[in-house]
């Protein structure tokens, strides 16, 4: 998915959010327009690729609701399969 997509799901609905991403990505841009050199240029696609990952991982918006509550609105990037909490683990039996 392109940057631009990220940052609008990542960051739906929270202008201030979306306009400083909009901004550093363009920033970006502007910075390395004129770089040639393939190998460069590929290392900044791996990291534009690695920001992207990190954004739709760890990035949670929440929203007061109240002065003391905040609701979390997860996106299913997010949602993740969670290992059942055991309260005495036992030791793998190793064959």
């Amino acid at each position: 998915k392109g940057r631009t997509l990220t940052r609008q799901e990542v960051f739906k609905n929270d202008t201030k959010a979306l306009e400083a991403a909009r901004q550093k990505i363009n920033e970006e841009f502007r910075n390395n327009r004129d770089e040639t050199s393939e190998e460069k240029i590929n290392e900044l696609l791996k990291i534009g690729s690695d920001v992207e990952v990190i954004l739709r991982t760890s990035v949670i918006q929440a929203v007061h609701t109240d002065s003391d509550k905040i609701v979390l609105i997860p996106r299913k990037d997010l949602l993740q399969d969670n290992t059942p909490y055991i309260d005495k683990p036992t030791k793998k039996q190793e064959s």
